[in-house]
């Protein structure tokens, strides 16, 4: 008889080997003790966190954590149901009113995950006579939720306008609805979207626009609302979604939008309707960290110059980083027999990065990715820069000989 589990033979093969490899599984690290939102206790050591989304370190910010401990104390610690249910308090609606607000929007959704906000929006948008355009480097959640969605999916070149246009151009129903979709900061390479130059084609073809801020959220623009505001075309784009599990340091996600149909997508769409909604406490602390974002944006700027530091560390080395300077740092090595081993070794000299193997990279590459918070201090990039190039040297992993001889 068959097993249910017989699918998963080769999965295993394939994880026993980078075990075997490093010695420890890299997709089951546990941090045992958070000692601030820059270092951790991993495997009784204190390690310095790079590899964790924090990017403005609000995870551990005061206001929150008391705004979470007053709102568990006063409306308890869950709702025990859905938005559409008995899952909606005041505290809900509160911060879908100043989540519009802050992108300057006309309505606002909450969702129980990032994940969710995307899986939800899209299936709820693209039906079954319409075409889904992704950007090929797309994250899972948003091809997850073209999968539960009956529209037609077309991939276009990553950050590429034209191709985009091109297979818009071609499509054999130019009057159906299309729904282009784009990330603002790409979570793997730290890629940042050309979104000016997408809003022209969504103009120009009559297409709508949803970008995917959850990595810049927080990061780019001005006063913080994405790569939209940072390309100044927030006007022309229709959806923006996002999550508050980077920038905010808390849980959940979101849609904004002027469109006044979004009160309509709510009694539509199944990750909303059927997933019990976010506890008062996180609630709480989400509006107490996005108040703490917009009243110091100095946190954007230093975040801004901690990544141009270890961007600039790693050029110094040798090591293969991501072209464009971003909270996002990948460090790409050529071998997945060179990834496993520096990887265990930076986490034993004290430093946690994220481990991404093929093929769930762009280009079939291991990455070591790197993800940085303004509440890194020089000292601690320093530090990390020099873990690397022990870690490199201990793994006779192989510099560039012109960056070294710089």
């Amino acid at each position: 008889m068959a097993s249910l589990f017989s699918k998963y033979e080769g999965l295993a093969g394939s994880l026993g080997a980078v075990v075997a490899a490093g010695g420890r599984n890299p997709f089951a690290v546990v941090i045992e003790k958070p000692l601030s939102s820059t270092v951790g206790v991993i495997e009784g050591r204190e390690t310095l966190l790079f590899g964790t989304n924090n990017y403005l370190g609000l995870s551990q910010s005061v206001r929150a954590i008391k705004a979470a401990q007053a709102a568990a104390e006063a409306c308890g610690v869950g709702t025990t149901g859905s938005r559409i249910a008995n899952g909606t308090q005041s505290l809900h609606r509160q911060l879908e009113r100043k989540i519009a607000d802050f992108f300057h929007r006309r309505d606002a959704m909450v969702f129980s995950t990032g994940y969710q906000a995307n899986l939800g929006m899209i299936s709820a948008l693209a039906g079954k006579d319409d075409y889904l355009l992704l950007d090929a480097d797309s994250h899972a959640s948003i091809y997850d939720g073209s999968r539960l969605s009956a529209a037609q999916v077309i991939r276009f070149r990553h950050n590429d306008p034209d191709d985009l246009y091109k297979r818009i151009k071609r499509l054999d129903a130019p009057d159906a609805a299309k729904l282009v979709v784009v990330e603002g900061i790409y979570s793997m390479t730290g890629n940042v979207a050309p979104v000016a130059e997408f809003a022209a084609v969504k103009k120009e073809t009559g297409a709508y626009l949803l970008v995917d801020e959850a990595h810049s959220f927080g990061v780019l623009g001005e006063h913080g609302r994405g790569s939209a505001e940072a390309e100044g075309v927030e006007a022309d784009v229709d959806f923006i979604v996002g999550t508050f599990s980077k920038s905010l340091g808390t849980v959940g996600g979101y849609c904004v939008s002027d469109h006044p149909e979004l009160e309509l997508v709510r009694l539509n769409c199944r990750p909303y309707m059927f997933t019990a909604s976010l506890p008062p406490e996180v609630i709480a602390a989400t509006a107490a960290a996005l108040e703490e974002m917009q009243e110091h944006p100095e946190l954007r700027a230093q975040l801004m110059d901690n990544a141009a530091r270890l961007h600039a560390g790693f050029v110094r080395l040798g090591l293969n980083a991501s072209q464009r300077v971003s909270p996002v740092i990948a460090v790409t090595l050529e071998t997945v027999e060179q990834a496993i081993p520096m990887w265990n070794r930076l986490l034993e000299l004290g430093v946690y990065v994220n481990l991404s193997l093929p093929p769930a990279t762009p280009d079939s590459r291991p990455l070591l990715r790197c993800s940085v918070m303004a509440t890194h201090t020089a000292a601690q990039i320093d530090q990390a820069l020099e873990i690397f190039r022990q870690a490199a040297e201990d793994c006779n992993v192989p510099l560039s000989a012109k960056e070294t001889a710089a």
